[in-house]
């Protein structure tokens, strides 16, 4: 059953998961003030299934119970329904600047084949218990944090050559009724205002590492979890229009012997897979973070370009602010072009459901990634210095000096001063403050590195077909 955005905040309640932030231990997530940007971020996702322009963007037909689920929860059985879950990342994140919700589908379907790929070959039962468990998420309409990313300790080395063992989330004793795991990870997007920890692990194993090759699924107050947070977005900062509403906390989870019953167990010491859900999981969340970033530049253009007007620049008179704006959205359209082009191509799994394309997933998360910076230079550079100089709301609220700033602030005769300063103060919180740095941090490594997406790039792309054609050409 869907849940309302109340329903959603109510069943946090019931939960007491142990989190700590700047040295504070949490009452309670949902009213903890420096978390509610991220309760509020993800209540838009809840929101927007209810509402029926969003329909078909939102929710889908889950071919496991046949009833209607929430789209970021659903396993994709079509291109359409890569291509939906696109339109949905980027119409999510317009509004919120990250939704972070999309993890769950990311690792869901990436679990959807990684479990049928494991039982094929040894004959286990994990898709079997995947089901039930999507199942259980589907019509409790859940949203899931996704630990992945380990400590990982020195980059050399591989996980059963670090000098501390626990370096990398590891499997530490297994019994008739479950297994038992010790470590950490590093950065899970979310995790404190979620229901359930999804585990995956970071990378490709060996035979060595079969203790590190874990999948699991566990509810986020079990006993021996313990999250350090971040703070969600700038709460309480009146200079922050966005991100003092919406915002994304980061954790690290700490998991002191964690006991995992079987029936919650996806993945535990078949080493030879764990690299394939790695994969899985990045293709995936690699087109997620195409739409996310997507959303995030329609802002970027809407409000650089009312910035220009309100400088009394016209985008389409002045030649110098009509290239900007077009530049900017050439690099907003060219990477999520590419996140398009994977969904239309995207292929069937072994598993049945549909995976994206990998190297436009992958040139796209690229190229997302890299003009981040690009994309920040225009606005600062169209903007100009008010951009990071604009007074508070409550300096237009001081008797005398507002009504004077209101007047020497004004930029074109026809826009207020108000709504130039508010403008200002948009993208200053988007693209110059604290949060600014964040986005930049996030869209550069967030999903997978460049560098891991140009490794992957070449791993998949046809080189050698490319140099038979040439082959062909000069008849050598």
């Amino acid at each position: 059953m869907l849940k309302t955005p109340e329903e959603f905040e109510a069943s946090l309640r019931e939960l007491h998961p142990t989190v700590y932030i700047k040295g504070h231990k949490v009452q309670s997530v949902v009213d903890e003030p420096l978390l509610r940007p991220g309760v509020n971020a993800i209540s838009v996702t809840y929101e927007y299934a209810f509402l029926p322009e969003y329909s078909e963007i939102m929710t889908a037909v889950s071919h496991v119970t046949g009833k209607r689920v929430n789209r970021l929860l659903h396993i994709n059985t079509s291109q359409n329904d890569l291509l939906k879950k696109l339109e949905m990342t980027r119409l999510l994140c317009r509004e919120t600047g990250c939704a972070q919700r999309y993890l769950c589908h990311d690792a869901l379907n990436a679990l959807y084949e990684n479990t049928n790929n494991t039982d094929l070959k040894y004959g286990t039962d994990y898709h079997v218990k995947f089901l039930n468990y999507l199942e259980r998420v589907q019509d409790d309409d859940l949203t899931m944090c996704v630990a992945m990313t380990d400590a990982k300790g020195d980059r050399t080395k591989r996980p059963h050559e670090q000098h501390n063992p626990d370096l990398y989330l590891r499997m530490v004793a297994r019994d008739e009724n479950g297994i038992t795991v010790r470590g950490i990870k590093a950065i899970v997007t979310g995790a404190p205002y979620t229901h359930e920890i999804l585990v995956l692990p970071t990378r490709n194993m060996t035979f060595q590492d079969k203790d590190y090759a874990i999948s699991f699924a566990i509810p986020i107050d079990a006993p021996g979890i313990e999250l350090v947070s971040r703070q969600a977005g700038r709460p309480g900062d009146t200079g922050a229009p966005l991100t003092s509403q919406y915002g994304q906390a980061t954790a690290q989870i700490l998991f002191d012997d964690v006991f995992i019953p079987w029936d919650r167990v996806f993945l535990a010491g078949e080493w030879d897979f764990a690299g394939s859900l790695t994969e899985s999981f990045a293709t995936h969340h690699r087109v997620s973070c195409i739409g996310a970033r997507a959303g995030l530049g329609d802002i970027l253009i809407g409000a650089t370009a009312a910035m220009a007007e309100a400088n009394g620049l016209d985008p389409q008179k002045n030649g110098h602010i009509r290239e900007k704006i077009a530049d900017l959205i050439k690099f907003v359209e060219s990477f999520y072009a590419c996140g398009v082009t994977s969904a239309i191509f995207g292929k069937e799994t072994t598993a049945g459901n549909f995976k994206p394309e990998p190297v436009y997933a992958n040139i796209g998360k690229l190229l997302q990634g890299t003009h981040i910076y690009d994309m920040f230079r225009i606005v600062h550079d169209t903007a100009g210095g008010i951009l990071v100089s604009s007074p508070y709301p409550e300096d237009l609220e001081i008797p005398n000096i507002g009504e004077k700033l209101s007047q020497y602030l004004q930029g074109s005769e026809d826009i207020s001063a108000d709504y130039r300063i508010s403008i200002a103060r948009l993208l200053e919180d988007i693209t110059a403050s604290y949060q600014g740095g964040w986005y930049s941090a996030i869209s550069i490594s967030g999903g997978g590195s460049p560098e891991a997406t140009r490794i992957e790039i070449m791993r998949k792309y046809d080189i050698e077909e490319r140099k038979s054609l040439v082959e062909r050409i000069t008849g050598v």
